[in-house]
């Protein structure tokens, strides 16, 4: 159980830094100005190649986190309530993930109308998101 735990925070963690960092060229996406082509290109294929691979890394801390809970009885039984509280951040984490697929299309589509000052807010989502998480699974509160 030790080693499918060392590797589910192993992809959680790869999983979340591609979610920090992904926002962070849709800031520079906001602020790349309009004759500039090749510039927007290079930060669409990051933002792609990112995505794609952010995607990769989902899967697998999907399927290990899926292992312990319902395999090994992570977070099961009474005084468990922060694995609720965790899986229902966790779904949002995916939805987060596949929400940054839609504005990169909007990127690709030039059809962005959002700020760099909106993204560079959005981008802590993801961080804010991810410290509860790590709280909940380690503090495990209620």
């Amino acid at each position: 159980m030790l080693w499918i735990k060392a590797f589910h925070i192993v992809f959680v963690a790869a999983w979340f830094a591609g979610l920090f960092y992904l926002p962070r060229i849709f800031v520079n996406l906001a602020m790349v100005p309009t004759d500039s082509h090749a510039e927007r290109e290079r930060l669409l294929l990051m933002g792609l190649k990112l995505y794609r691979f952010t995607s990769l890394l989902m899967i697998p801390a999907l399927l290990l986190g899926l292992v312990l809970w319902l395999y090994y009885g992570i977070g099961h039984g009474p005084g468990n309530g922060w694995m609720h509280a965790k899986l229902a951040l966790v779904l949002l984490a995916i939805g987060y993930h596949h929400y940054c697929r839609a504005l990169l299309r909007r990127f690709e589509q030039l059809a962005n109308k959002r700020s760099h000052r909106w993204f560079r807010v959005f981008n802590e989502v993801s961080v804010l998101g991810f410290a509860a998480i790590v709280i909940l699974v380690v503090v495990k509160p209620f």
